[in-house]
């Protein structure tokens, strides 16, 4: 097989209709006909059965098919990293961060190393700071950014660390919190067990949760409209003069923060691209 056979594998099985797949793949129907009946020969399998309703996998097939997903990531990573080691300023950068840190962060940093490097091209991938470290952990990306340290990642450098602040429309005092409507939003399990924990040491009567969104930027923007209190990391408040702020600190006084990490592999950094964008993170000034 070669590595056309294992996306027609694949397009087949989105499709699920032969026509329809041959034109995704510019290809005749006979073509990619000729092409499956060639793989089944190969295996020696029947890979899918033919009806007037279109076309279902065997369970060889289903193999085959979870088979065509790893062997066409396989042959793109390899197909990258030949293309990093010809130039040290070219190739294709992979990259996951966190929901917040992909909105507010990574443009910026992105934009300044594209200006310095205009031939790299990027793959980011947006996920929960959880899944960005098995990510890493798997190889499935070079570089990744988090805002929660879950361990496992072997090199992870602390970027920065920003203080979360109480944030409301009108002038308050953290003593008033409990009288007021609370507008919370979905983040990693180890930030909301933090922000939970300062709510139980500093009040006995859980707050007065008015809203739920799916992410900060909603919450800043129902925040920002008067609609709650909330409590937001600093860049995401930055420029907004209108609100009123206050820093929020654990038992001990220390103010409570938000840390960015930047990871990455060993095998990723010896790649000239990789190494290139990981010193260009640690030296930039956030």
């Amino acid at each position: 097989m070669d590595d056309r056979d294992w996306h027609i594998i694949k397009k087949l099985y989105t499709e699920k209709n032969i026509t329809k797949a041959a034109q995704a793949l510019y290809m005749s129907q006979p073509a990619l006909t000729s092409r499956l009946q060639h793989i089944e020969r190969e295996f020696s399998v029947c890979i899918v059965h033919r009806s007037t309703k279109g076309i279902q996998f065997t369970a060889e097939g289903e193999y085959l098919v979870k088979q065509a997903v790893i062997m066409i990531e396989k042959m793109h990573h390899i197909k990258n990293e030949v293309q990093e080691l010809l130039s040290e300023n070219s190739g294709t950068l992979e990259i996951g961060a966190s929901n917040y840190l992909t909105m507010y962060i990574l443009p910026i940093l992105l934009e300044k190393f594209k200006n310095k490097y205009p031939k790299v091209k990027y793959r980011v991938t947006t996920n929960w700071s959880k899944n960005i470290f098995t990510l890493i952990y798997n190889q499935k990306i070079q570089v990744g950014f988090a805002s929660v340290d879950y361990g496992g990642c072997k090199n992870k450098y602390l970027l920065y660390e920003e203080p979360i602040y109480a944030a409301y429309y009108n002038p308050f005092k953290l003593s008033d919190l409990p009288a007021l409507p609370k507008i919370e939003y979905d983040s990693d399990y180890l930030l909301k067990s933090q922000l939970d924990k300062w709510w139980r040491d500093n009040y006995k009567q859980p707050p007065q949760v008015s809203m739920h969104v799916s992410n900060l930027e909603n919450c800043k923007q129902m925040v920002v409209h008067g609609l709650g209190y909330a409590l937001l990391p600093a860049h995401i408040i930055k420029g907004f003069n209108n609100l009123h702020t206050l820093g929020i600190t654990d038992s001990s006084g220390t103010s409570l923060v938000r840390k960015t990490w930047l990871l990455y592999n060993d095998f990723n950094k010896d790649i000239p691209i990789v190494k290139l964008f990981v010193n260009f993170v640690k030296e930039y000034k956030f």
